[in-house]
């Protein structure tokens, strides 16, 4: 029997998802997740649409958002009044063979690749304005040294005097004057890694198109920004190699040993595979085989799936920066007390033993301790993690506050909590795109350590896919008796 709250999740999503009149969107993505697998393409969605009951039950995302307590504000938001952006990866070699089936399905007329727009810096602009205004190499070499981009105003006298230049000369002063005004424009189309939107109609009535470099793939002259602010619908149609490397052992072994493996049958919480991982046995797998993931997991020793969801997301920069590592090993390993001010922020903050380490964390603290609403608590993210937000990060801090302190909690604390959740926020991991990359990361360990054969051959065949050179990943392979 399906319980009440998992339907009522269903059901709130399913009811914004009908009044934004998103249903033909996720229908898109469904449509070429099922055409993927449908050729023997593995792929899976990940970043924030795995926060969402639809994508999952679409098959568009492997992680059950009802298991991990999801927040489906994180991916869409009344208040963002955005469409949602489903990434989706797929194996890197044949990513296009998905690219050309949306083109055939439903016209070169009505999809397209986005744009990037590579826009003019100050060095680059002072480079191209030099150039046209006659200075020499020399000139122009001591002019973009002269460039000083921390303070209000972009170049500074002394500096330029320093380089032995007249900054009171009229050709210099209208050179940095052109200079000025070329800052902020375009300077090179290009195209998206594989943002892709879809219209209803002709995509010649809504903005101009053209055709890629690469044969039979037509792009927009817009970038990402634009399209956002539009309001069309996209979806990243990406690549990643491990995806390759996971299906070419899986051929293997069924060429090989007659095994018939897929990302859903691997079997689960294996004890001999976390074994292998807490030794730091992972050179070739994946997100878990740099240097500083090595050092990391004889520390963290995971033992579970949900381990591994940390372990991807605690090496990164904000959290060892934050002194959230530490702390987190620490109560982990019962080398110090955990200690909750509240019970409901026991129940948000248990599995990370009261160091919030994702950004679903921090908007359920924000609901929960602050009265905020789903879609204020992901306000409340976005100041955080966005430059182009910060001045509405004050306003939410004090709202955070005030909201604590009404219900109950020191001042003090608040002010902490506030301060340790802006401190992860610009690159606070979240949790439903660890958790994405967690089934990966399980999936090529259970690989490594049954078949070491299949998964050191698609290594070498894949090689984009490890930081190590081919001699290491024999030597690797040979210590597993292969």
């Amino acid at each position: 029997m399906i319980p009440d709250k998992v339907i009522h999740m269903i059901q709130h999503e399913m009811d914004f998802v009908k009044q934004m009149d998103y249903a033909n969107y996720f229908l898109f993505v469904e449509d070429i997740v099922r055409e993927a697998r449908h050729r023997g393409i593995l792929c899976q969605g990940r970043g924030s649409a795995a926060n969402s009951a639809i994508c999952f039950c679409l098959g568009i995302t492997s992680v059950n958002p009802m298991k991990f307590d999801l927040l489906f504000e994180r991916f869409i938001s009344p208040a963002r009044n955005e469409p949602p952006d489903i990434d989706v990866d797929f194996e890197h070699e044949r990513r296009e063979e998905i690219i050309q089936y949306i083109y055939r399905k439903y016209g070169r007329d009505r999809a397209a690749i986005v744009a990037t727009v590579t826009q003019q810096h100050q060095k680059g602009a002072i480079r191209d304005v030099g150039k046209a205004m006659g200075l020499s190499v020399d000139t122009i070499n001591r002019l973009s040294g002269s460039l000083w981009e921390h303070t209000d105003e972009w170049f500074e006298r002394e500096r330029l005097t320093e380089q032995g230049l007249n900054p009171d000369d009229p050709h210099l002063k209208k050179t940095l004057e052109l200079t000025a005004q070329m800052m902020g424009f375009p300077r090179q189309l290009g195209q998206h890694t594989g943002g892709f939107v879809v219209t209803n109609g002709k995509l010649t009535d809504l903005c101009p198109i053209l055709n890629a470099r690469m044969q039979d793939r037509t792009n927009i002259e817009w970038n990402k920004d634009d399209i956002d602010a539009l309001g069309f619908l996209k979806v990243d149609v990406l690549a990643m190699g491990m995806l390759t490397c996971i299906r070419k052992a899986f051929d293997l072994c069924k060429v090989h040993y007659g095994q018939s493996l897929t990302l859903a049958n691997i079997p689960k919480d294996n004890p001999d595979v976390y074994q292998m991982i807490s030794a730091a046995d992972t050179l070739g797998v994946f997100q878990i085989e740099s240097r500083a993931q090595m050092s990391m997991l004889p520390r963290l020793l995971p033992q579970c799936f949900y381990d591994l969801v940390i372990e991807v997301a605690i090496v990164r920069p904000v959290p060892i920066l934050g002194d959230m590592v530490h702390p987190y090993l620490r109560r982990r390993n019962k080398e110090e007390p955990v200690v909750y001010p509240s019970a409901e922020l026991e129940e948000i903050l248990g599995r990370t033993v009261g160091v919030p380490l994702f950004q679903e964390q921090a908007m359920k603290i924000a609901i929960v301790a602050a009265g905020f609403t789903p879609t204020e608590a992901d306000g409340l993210r976005r100041s955080m993690a966005t430059f182009k937000f910060k001045r509405m990060v004050n306003q939410y801090e004090q709202k955070l506050i005030k909201g604590m302190v009404a219900k109950g909690y020191t001042i003090d604390f608040a002010k902490r909590v506030f301060k340790q959740l802006e401190g992860f926020g610009s690159y606070g991991f979240p949790e439903s795109h660890a958790a994405s990359f967690a089934l990966l990361v399980y999936v090529s360990c259970w690989l490594k350590h049954y078949y070491p054969d299949a998964f050191a051959a698609t290594l070498l065949n894949t090689m984009s896919m490890s930081f190590y050179q081919p001699e290491y990943i024999v030597i690797d392979a040979q210590k597993h008796t292969v």
